[in-house]
C-alpha cells in the first residue's frame, strides 16, 4: 500500500488536479471478500468451449478418442480452466471498494498450480481476499490505482488446485478518454493481405503440430537458450472477442450465486465499484431480465466489442481481455511441457491490449534450470513475450515448469 490518505494527491503538474477517491478502498485492505460461485460442476462442454475460445486445439482437451487413449483416460481441462470457472475473470478481489466514475482493465496475473487436474464433474470453490494497492501517475489516465487480490481454488474434495494473484488497473474513465493515449498512438485497423493471412495460418499450424501428441521433453534434455516454437493467434475480431467472453461461464444467464465469507461484516458482495455512467449492471432488474447484467449488452465489458463504448473508457477501439491473455500464456507453456509436464508457476505483466485487427505472436526461451526448487522438484524457467504485428509488447511472462526426469 502506497498512500495513507483517503485520496490520491500524487499530481505531477499544477494543472493536473484529478484525484481518485479511495475512501471506500483503504478500509478493506487485507479483508476476505465475497463474490460469485458457479452453481454447476465443470462439464466436457465447458472445457471444449474454453479451449475453443482460447484457440488452443490440444486434443486432450476436446477429442474424446484421443483423450481416452491418454494416461488421463478421458478429457481433462487445461490448467488455464481455473479462470473460466471463477467469477469476474478472476478480478473480483482486485476490484474492491467504490471509486466513482471509474473503469477497470487488467494489469497482470500470477498463478501457482498444485498438480490437481480439473476433470468433467469437478466443481471449483473460491476463497478471495483483497491483498493491497498502490497509486501511480500514468500517461494513460493520470492518477491510477493498481489493486491486487488473491483467489484460492479448491475442488469439491478440498484439494488445492491453484492460487491466483490478480492485478487490476482502476482509473477515471473521463480522464483516460480526455487524454486519448491509445487513440493518438493507434493507426488504422490493420488490413491483412491474403498472403499475410496465409503466413499467419502457416505459423499457427506449425505450432499446433509441434507437440500435438503431448510428448514431454525430459528435464535433462532441455538446455538454457532453447527456444519454444513460435505461436500466433489472430487476427482478433469482434467474433473472437465474443467467443472468448462467452467461455467465461459466469457470463451465462443464471450460472452463479453470490457467496459471503463467514465472520466478515462487509465482505464486498453484490456492490457497485463505481462504474462510469453507462457501464453498470442492473442487478435487481436482472432478476427478471438477465440481459440487464449481461456484460456484452450492458456493464463494464461492453467496450470490448463496441468501438464507441471502448472510446468512452480510453481504449480507442474494440479490445481483448486481460484474463484471456493470461490463459494464452499458461496454455502455450503447458503445450510445450506436454502431458507429463506441469506449469508450476507463471507471472504475467500486461503492457498493451490486443486490439481488433491485431495478431498476437508468442516467443519464448529457456533462461534457467533449477535442480532443486521450493516445490521439491527440478524446474525449467521460461521467459515468454507476446507482441503484436507492429512489435508492440502485450505481455511479459516468467514461468517455472516441472518436466519428467
Amino acid at each position: 500500500m502506497s498512500t495513507s490518505s483517503n485520496k490520491s494527491t500524487e499530481n505531477t503538474t499544477a494543472e493536473d488536479t484529478v484525484e481518485l477517491d479511495l475512501s471506500d478502498v483503504i478500509p478493506r485492505v487485507g479483508q476476505p471478500v465475497g463474490g460469485g460461485q458457479l452453481w454447476d460442476p465443470c462439464s466436457t462442454s465447458d472445457i471444449r468451449r474454453w479451449v475453443m475460445a482460447m484457440d488452443y486445439p490440444n486434443p486432450i482437451h476436446w477429442d474424446e478418442e484421443f483423450a481416452r487413449a491418454s494416461r488421463y483416460g478421458g478429457i481433462v481441462a487445461p490448467q488455464s480452466i481455473a479462470i473460466a470457472l471463477d467469477y469476474g475473470h478472476g478480478a473480483a478481489p482486485a476490484c474492491v471498494g467504490r471509486i466513482p466514475g471509474s473503469h477497470l482493465i487488467f494489469g497482470g496475473e500470477e498463478w501457482w498450480f498444485y498438480g490437481t487436474p480439473v476433470r468433467p464433474g469437478d466443481k471449483l470453490l473460491q476463497e478471495r481476499r483483497f491483498h493491497d494497492y498502490k497509486v501511480a501517475q500514468t500517461n494513460f489516465a493520470g492518477p491510477t490505482l493498481f489493486q491486487r487480490g488473491d483467489t484460492t481454488h479448491r475442488n469439491q474434495h478440498g484439494a488445492l488446485v491453484a492460487r491466483e494473484r490478480s492485478t487490476s488497473i482502476r482509473y477515471l474513465a473521463e480522464e483516460a478518454n480526455k487524454r486519448g493515449m491509445y487513440e493518438n498512438q493507434l493507426g488504422e485497423k490493420k488490413q491483412w493481405t491474403e498472403a499475410e493471412l496465409d503466413e499467419v495460418g502457416r505459423l499457427r499450424t506449425e505450432w499446433l503440430m509441434s507437440n500435438r501428441l503431448g510428448v514431454s521433453p525430459h528435464y535433462d534434455e532441455v538446455k538454457v537458450g532453447d527456444t519454444l516454437p513460435r505461436r500466433v493467434i489472430g487476427p482478433h475480431s469482434i467474433a473472437s472477442f465474443t467467443t472468448e467472453y462467452r467461455a467465461f461461464l459466469f457470463n451465462i444467464w443464471g450460472t452463479f450465486e453470490w457467496v459471503t465469507p463467514q465472520g466478515v461484516d462487509d465482505p464486498w458482495v453484490y456492490q457497485d465499484p463505481g462504474w462510469t455512467e453507462g457501464f453498470g449492471f442492473d442487478e435487481e432488474g436482472a432478476k427478471i431480465d438477465p440481459r440487464l447484467r449481461d456484460g456484452l449488452y450492458v456493464g463494464p465489458s461492453r467496450g470490448h466489442i463496441d468501438q464507441d463504448k471502448a472510446g468512452k473508457v480510453g481504449m480507442a477501439r474494440a479490445y481483448g481481455y486481460g484474463a484471456t491473455m493470461g490463459g494464452w500464456c499458461t496454455d502455450y507453456v503447458a503445450y510445450w511441457a506436454g502431458n507429463d509436464g506441469l506449469v508450476r508457476h507463471i507471472k504475467s505483466d500486461y503492457r498493451l491490449p490486443s486490439f481488433e485487427g491485431d495478431v498476437t505472436y508468442f516467443d519464448a526461451e529457456v533462461i534457467d534450470k533449477q535442480d532443486q526448487s521450493e516445490w521439491g522438484v527440478p524446474l525449467v524457467q521460461i521467459k515468454l513475450q507476446l507482441t503484436n504485428q507492429d512489435g508492440g509488447v502485450l505481455v511479459k511472462s516468467i514461468a517455472e515448469v516441472e518436466l519428467p526426469l
